[in-house]
């Protein structure tokens, strides 16, 4: 639907809008494969390219999906995968594989309750495996928390930009909630993010080039050093990159920090606490990684407290006592297995903090 003023806008299920992101991004290729809670990204996508540009393969499996990512973002594509937890699990080792190789690259995942095969209910119990960089080796990939239906929109274009910029695979990690709900969007117009052919891409030798080589082997240690240094030096490098909200904070007694779905909720138990005369700030991550441990470290110089709030046992958590050192205490709210905190938990563990 158009509005007046020649704006975009929908009523979208959060899957299907950044499945629409994706196109209107530029991409070139998906490959997934179902799993639920994020199977209808998959179908929205077979549906509409045919319709437009771009290819689409449902592949075989999560470990053959990924290996396709690897070789057409090899070949310039821009490429991307969905999935939702047990899924990327599979795909870690080619994850690493792409970062070694310093290849460009949309990652996706809808958390659902686990471990194991779990729930297909929303979880955030992916947090360790997406900000440690998941498989083996010293990687890391950019980590982007929406917590609306239109920052899964927004998010796509921000995670194409960051993975082309920095040659890196980037994740955007939502949970099923959001990508089930259906919200208000408005949607960029496709070819608003220009995209060509990189130099390095392995597109074959030229009459005005050599061809180029991708690879994530390096025998030599003295090599692999040298190509772990680069990747580390990048890495710090995406700092300039962390973005993060922050309400009612200068004048905060506690402050909650949680993202995604859990910082809406969150915000909701703060707003019932002001009017109960508990001062409480909000702060929210957007993305994960890199974390913004000096903006939270500097609100522990005039808050007395912090309480986390997520959908796991206790994962971002242990960001939060790194960015705070030690100068105030860290409370923790949790639910798991794809049960989701409700206001009035979270202001009872609030008013249970003694300050």
């Amino acid at each position: 639907m158009s509005e007046g003023n020649g704006k975009d806008v929908r009523l979208m299920k959060g899957n299907e809008a950044f499945a629409e992101a994706a196109i209107r991004a530029g991409m070139d290729a998906y490959f997934g494969y179902p799993i639920t809670p994020q199977s209808e990204a998959l179908e929205y996508l077979t549906r509409e390219i045919p319709k437009r540009q771009g290819v689409v393969v449902q592949a075989e499996s999560e470990v053959a999906a990924i290996n396709m990512i690897y070789g057409a973002a090899g070949a310039g594509a821009r490429v991307m995968t969905s999935s939702s937890s047990p899924g990327v699990s599979l795909m870690q080792e080619g994850i690493s594989y792409i970062a070694s190789a310093e290849l460009p690259c949309l990652l996706v995942n809808i958390n659902r309750g686990g471990p194991g095969l779990g729930t297909i209910q929303p979880s955030q119990g992916d947090y360790f495996q997406s900000t440690r960089g998941g498989g083996h080796g010293d990687y890391r990939t950019p980590v982007l928390a929406p917590a609306t239906v239109q920052e899964m929109v927004d998010f796509v274009f921000e995670g194409f930009r960051i993975a082309e910029e920095y040659r890196t695979p980037t994740l955007i990690l939502a949970d099923g909630a959001l990508g089930q709900m259906m919200e208000r969007v408005e949607l960029p117009p496709e070819g608003s993010l220009p995209h060509e052919i990189p130099s390095w891409a392995t597109t074959g030798k030229t009459p005005d080039r050599e061809s180029n080589v991708i690879t994530s082997l390096f025998i030599e240690p003295e090599k692999m050093e040298k190509v772990n240094e680069k990747l580390q030096e990048k890495y710090r490098s995406m700092e300039k990159e962390i973005t993060f909200e922050a309400e009612n904070v200068e004048d905060a007694d506690i402050v909650v920090v949680a993202y995604g779905l859990s910082s809406r909720i969150s915000q909701k138990a703060m707003h019932m606490a002001r009017e109960k005369g508990i001062r409480v700030g909000s702060f929210r991550p957007k993305t994960l990684y890199p974390f913004p441990y000096e903006a939270l470290g500097k609100l522990a110089e005039t808050a007395k407290s912090f309480l986390v709030v997520e959908m796991n046992a206790g994962q971002m958590v242990e960001d939060v006592k790194l960015a705070v050192n030690g100068k105030r205490p860290v409370g923790f709210k949790g639910r798991m297995g794809g049960m989701i905190p409700d206001p009035d938990e979270i202001l009872a563990a609030i008013e249970n903090i003694d300050n």
